[in-house]
C-alpha cells in the first residue's frame, strides 16, 4: 500500500490503531458490496478504504458505528422455561427405576400372618415382573 495514502490518513485520524480498525471495517463493508466513493484504479479493498479516508469521501462517525456494531457481542440468551425445569430436581421416575424407601417396602409386603391365595400370589408376581411372562 502506498506510503502517501497512509500518511494522508494519519492527518485525518492521528491514532494509527484507530486508523487500522476503521480502514479494515471499511474494507469489509466494500467486500460486502457497499458503493465505492473513489475510483478503484485496480486497488484492493484495504487501499481503496485508505484512499476514501484520506480524501474524506466517507463519513467517519458512521464507519465508527459500523465498527462498534460489528465488534459488539449479542448477549447470551436466557434459558427457556423447559431448560430451567430440567435443572430442577423432581420426584419423577424418568429412568424407569424404582426407588422405594424401607418404610414403603415394608408396607407393600404382606404380613407373615396373612396367607395369599394363589390368584393373589400370581397377581403379585405379575406386578413385580412388570407384566412380563414368567419363564
Amino acid at each position: 500500500m502506498a506510503r502517501v495514502t497512509v500518511e494522508d490518513c494519519v492527518q485525518k485520524i492521528p491514532n494509527r490503531f484507530e486508523l487500522v480498525l476503521l480502514a479494515a471495517q471499511r474494507a469489509r463493508n466494500l467486500s460486502r458490496g457497499e458503493e465505492l466513493t473513489v475510483d478503484r484504479d485496480n486497488d484492493k479493498n484495504p487501499v481503496v478504504a485508505l484512499r476514501e479516508i484520506a480524501e474524506e469521501t466517507i463519513e467517519l462517525p458512521r464507519l465508527e458505528q459500523d465498527l462498534i456494531k460489528s465488534l459488539s457481542r449479542a448477549p447470551e440468551p436466557e434459558p427457556a422455561d423447559e431448560e430451567v425445569l430440567d435443572l430442577i430436581p423432581t420426584d419423577q421416575n424418568i429412568f424407569g427405576l424404582q426407588d422405594i424407601s424401607a418404610e414403603e417396602e415394608a408396607a407393600s409386603l404382606p404380613n407373615e400372618a396373612e396367607e395369599m391365595s394363589p390368584d393373589d400370589l400370581e397377581a403379585a408376581i405379575e406386578a413385580e415382573l412388570g407384566g412380563r411372562s414368567r419363564r
